[in-house]
């Protein structure tokens, strides 16, 4: 049977303490999980190991707008932000790029017109596809011949959210082969001589267009992401400000997809299950609000721990704490969410969440999200501070790295990030880790390199993943001694902490697992 060996490697005496540390690697536990974590916070992508050090990078001529991934085949698929005349505000994007490893451009497309926009997320699906979150523009007389209170119209404009599918073609093409329009599942019970016109309440399948926070600005629903489950053939998509996320039918054709029948659900493009804020279908009051402003709701993979489940990182907005929640939608015999007699949908609250053990302090006001990582640790993104962390099983903290980017360029070790009223200069949309076999590493070279930050503190940590990785980093050294943690000489153990001491000086702190 195979081990894995997970190590810190530092000289002895540690001299990282004379030095005052702002960003970077703070924490590396034993119980971390190892794998690469991609980020990018502006211009350039970051693929850094469990110890800080930058092992890969992509740059763009555009800032990040926002996501980012890292293909199977080892391309970059990331969205980028352009200019709009029309469309500006958080998460704007507008363009997405596809690039080699080695950071060839090879596909692009601008997604931004005077009639839609890309927005925040994308989605890379198993075809190849991608799909795309867009805001769509709608005129205040659009909105009002469709129900909307002409006095929640505070820009005089809507952006309603579309999605769409498509196939990149050649370096800068696209064949779109699937849309949905929300503006096709609306209910209003505002003017009954208006389309649309119904009772909210009996209607949890559409959303209602007076249903709004604040005045009704036009990015009414300030939709933050989106995720493709292959296996249900469903997208689900998270609104911000209405505190909900929504899952859709993807197996329609986009005939279907705007009207209210055909697909696997027979509901075409309607709604098949909503969660969060049930007062946004007349089905609730404010005491019934489960999500804050809430980012990254996404299916949770199925080979891991609570696969097929919604992870949400519920920041909290308002309530001034933030969460990781877990949500597992009922279904009944035939495998459709199960609506109860009240037009409203299970569960009551969360199966599982994760806050700090003094809530307070772990606050992430916009942006942000999580992982679930194999063995059941889960990754965060504190989005607002640019703050990365890793908690095991227990709910305990294992890892911990603070990106060191802000709009400038990296920041010297030691340099005082600036802060503002919603967070820190370093904030981050998202970070993603991704495990030594992915198949995009194979056949790369992933030789760690130094820290991003400028004048990084000493340290010989090192990320290892075999045994005989590690007998490599050693075969210039000559083992003296093992000990336990009690500092008692011992031999090799599986599934223990132990301290190998080197002729050179330095110590490895490895647990060997069967």
């Amino acid at each position: 049977m195979k081990k894995k060996s997970l190590a810190f490697i530092f000289f002895m005496p540690f001299i990282a303490f004379a030095q005052i540390q702002t960003v970077g690697l703070f924490q590396y536990d034993t119980d971390a999980f190892d794998g690469y974590k991609l980020f990018s916070p502006d211009e350039g992508t970051y693929l850094i190991d469990n110890c800080g050090k930058l092992v890969h990078s992509w740059q763009s001529n555009y800032n990040a707008g926002n996501a980012a991934y890292l293909l199977e085949e080892g391309t970059l698929l990331r969205a980028c932000r352009i200019q709009n005349t029309v469309f500006s505000g958080g998460g704007s994007g507008g363009r997405v790029e596809k690039r080699e490893w080695d950071n060839t451009l090879l596909w692009s497309y601008n997604f931004s017109d005077n009639n839609y926009h890309q927005h925040h997320d994308i989605e890379p699906m198993p075809n190849g596809n991608i799909l795309v979150l867009c805001w769509e523009y709608k005129s205040s007389i659009d909105a009002i011949m469709a129900g909307r209170d002409p006095s929640a119209l505070a820009d005089n404009e809507l952006w309603p959210t579309y999605i769409m599918e498509v196939q990149p073609q050649g370096n800068n093409g696209i064949n779109i082969v699937w849309e949905w329009y929300l503006w096709d599942h609306l209910v209003q019970d505002f003017d009954p001589s208006k389309p649309n016109y119904g009772v909210v309440a009996n209607q949890a399948e559409l959303l209602d267009i007076n249903f709004y926070s604040g005045n009704g600005k036009k990015d009414w629903l300030h939709c933050n992401s989106i995720d493709y489950n292959a296996q249900t053939d469903e997208i689900i998509i998270s609104s911000r400000t209405l505190s909900e996320f929504y899952i859709i039918d993807h197996s329609t054709t986009t005939v279907e997809a705007a009207s209210h029948s055909g697909g696997n659900s027979g509901k075409g493009g309607d709604i098949l299950y909503r969660w969060g804020n049930p007062s946004g279908y007349n089905n609730g009051s404010i005491n019934d609000k489960k999500l804050f402003g809430q980012h990254d709701v996404h299916w949770i993979v199925d080979s891991l721990q609570d696969g097929g489940k919604i992870m949400i990182f519920n920041n909290g907005q308002g309530r001034g704490f933030s969460s990781i929640d877990i949500v597992n939608p009922p279904k009944d015999g035939s495998g459709n969410y199960f609506l109860n007699t009240n037009n409203t949908f299970d569960p009551d609250s969360a199966e599982w969440t994760y806050t700090d053990p003094n809530p307070t302090n772990f606050y992430a006001s916009y942006i942000s999200g999580a992982q679930r990582l194999k063995g059941g640790n889960t990754l965060i993104c504190d989005g607002a501070h640019g703050t990365f962390f890793e908690v095991d099983n227990n709910k305990t903290q294992v890892w911990k790295y603070i990106n060191p980017i802000i709009n400038s360029g990296p920041l010297s070790q030691g340099t005082a990030i600036a802060t503002s009223q919603n967070g820190w200069a370093n904030a981050t949309f998202r970070c993603t880790r991704y495990a030594p076999n992915y198949p995009a590493f194979l056949g790369r070279n992933l030789v760690a390199g130094a820290p991003i930050e400028i004048n990084p503190i000493p340290s010989n940590c090192d990320m290892s993943t075999t045994i005989s990785e590690q007998e490599n980093l050693n075969k210039n050294k000559e083992l003296l001694y093992i000990t336990d943690l009690l500092g008692r000489k011992t031999s090799h153990e599986n599934n223990k902490i132990l301290f190998f001491i080197y002729d050179d000086g330095t110590v490895v702190k490895k647990l060997l697992l069967e």
